[in-house]
């Protein structure tokens, strides 16, 4: 891991310094009070799935642990404040921590993260986990984390849309031909332009796609940091967001469009193609049996690969997810791997994925009747998983990131000069030029 640089050490001291402005009780459930030890699982909020694996897996351990849950925040950037704060001051509660992937190197730089033992190493980067997880799993080199679930998008589209705007959706589809389709058939494609997390998803999806990276060194020092923002692919990605901002071929009311309003709208009658999560085929589903989506919409969906970026390259579907880490101050880190290891066997994967709708990182869960039943289109969104590739692996993740969402968002207001200007902005923010 990477600690000698400035910037590097800037950003330790900093996460040091907002545990010492908000203290946190540094003491949690770790503690041995006559029983066997209890280990705290730090989780994302869901359906109750991963209470019920924290169930599952301390009875496994016949009477060596007892796995408690405690939920992070929903919203991504405030999971990231409180487990960094936490972690920075020494925390002892953080046994098992579920963590987004971008996060991984901004906590595995400054040494926050426990060694992984050798054999869930080997199960992090074996044939069965999906290739998108196990490069989010890793930083500089070492495996930091081990993955549970796995996340990505597909395009959602209508049918009878494609047909009208004589697209083949079972061929590989760009963006630029979702927008002339947009165009021909006046709908409205379904993106996310909310100013947030999923930002930074889209553009790093289409710069991947077109065969670049957001940051092309991540290792590297902030001096000499190099920002592929403004080179081919960067500049497409741009002048893409740019076109459906300006034209409002994304809909009314782009900016508050996260994923969840991004189905709202393409459940309505301008409803054509939208990039979004595996969630939304359970959600449409539930609306019809609800009775409050006519089930000629869930009749009329269908799915395909996300779209590509340069028609001559592989679209790069986003990553997402959780990984799992244990905190360095854990004063059970074998326990606190030994949980990890139960809850991530391909069964229980297999298990969260078909009741909480979260893809598995494991290929072999994709193999379970009961997830092939709830998610026929698994089979693709394995595919997707072993070609995602993740948002920018660095350990200043939140400055890019906030960069970009207040440079690319709103749509409409991305030009020519948008990707330039963000790269330059971004570098002065961490060379500690520039405050955003």
């Amino acid at each position: 891991m990477r600690k000698s640089s400035r910037r590097g050490r800037r950003t330790a001291a900093g996460l040091a310094a907002i545990a010492v402005v908000a203290p946190l009780v540094l003491a949690g459930c770790s503690g041995d009070q006559g029983g066997p030890p209890r280990l705290t699982w730090y989780y994302n909020p869901d359906d109750g799935g991963q209470v019920e694996l924290a169930k599952r897996c301390s009875a496994a351990s016949n009477g060596r642990y007892t796995i408690e849950t405690s939920a992070l925040p929903r919203d991504a950037s405030s999971q990231r404040e409180q487990l960094a704060r936490r972690l920075a001051a020494g925390d002892t509660s953080m046994d098992i921590m579920s963590l987004d992937p971008p996060f991984v190197p901004e906590l595995a730089n400054p040494g926050f993260l426990a060694p992984v033992p050798a054999n869930l190493q080997k199960q992090a980067t074996s044939d069965d986990v999906v290739e998108g997880a196990k490069i989010g799993a890793q930083w500089d080199g070492k495996v930091v984390a081990v993955p549970f679930w796995a996340n990505t998008q597909l395009l959602w589209y209508r049918k009878s849309v494609a047909e009208k705007a004589g697209l083949d959706m079972t061929k590989p589809v760009t963006w630029d031909q979702l927008i002339d389709a947009n165009r021909k058939t006046q709908t409205h494609i379904g993106v996310q332009g909310i100013r947030g997390e999923s930002a930074t998803v889209w553009l790093n999806a289409m710069i991947e796609s077109g065969g670049d990276h957001i940051i092309r060194n991540p290792t590297a020092d902030v001096r000499h940091l190099d920002l592929g923002l403004a080179g081919p692919a960067g500049q497409k990605a741009a002048q893409i967001t740019s076109t459906i901002g300006k034209e409002g071929l994304g809909g009314p009311g782009i900016t508050t469009q996260d994923e969840n309003v991004t189905l709202q709208n393409w459940e309505g009658d301008k409803g054509s193609w939208m990039v979004n999560y595996p969630f939304v085929y359970p959600s449409l589903k539930s609306s019809v049996e609800g009775g409050t989506v006519d089930k000629a919409v869930l009749d009329d969906m269908g799915w395909a690969r996300y779209p590509r970026t340069d028609a001559d390259k592989e679209s790069a579907p986003p990553l997402g997810g959780i990984m799992l880490g244990v905190g360095a101050h854990s004063p059970h880190p074998d326990l606190a791997y030994d949980a990890i290891s139960c809850i991530t066997t391909p069964e229980n994967q297999a298990y969260y994925f078909e009741t909480n709708g979260n893809p598995a990182s494991s290929k072999k869960a994709f193999d379970d009747p009961k997830v092939r039943e709830a998610f026929p289109m698994a089979p693709l969104i394995r595919e997707s998983l072993d070609a995602a590739k993740p948002r920018p692996q660095t350990p200043y993740y939140n400055e890019v990131s906030t960069a970009i969402q207040q440079n690319y968002t709103p749509l409409d207001g991305v030009n020519d000069g948008t990707a330039a200007a963000t790269a330059d902005f971004i570098l002065r923010v961490l060379r500690g030029e520039a405050l955003l």
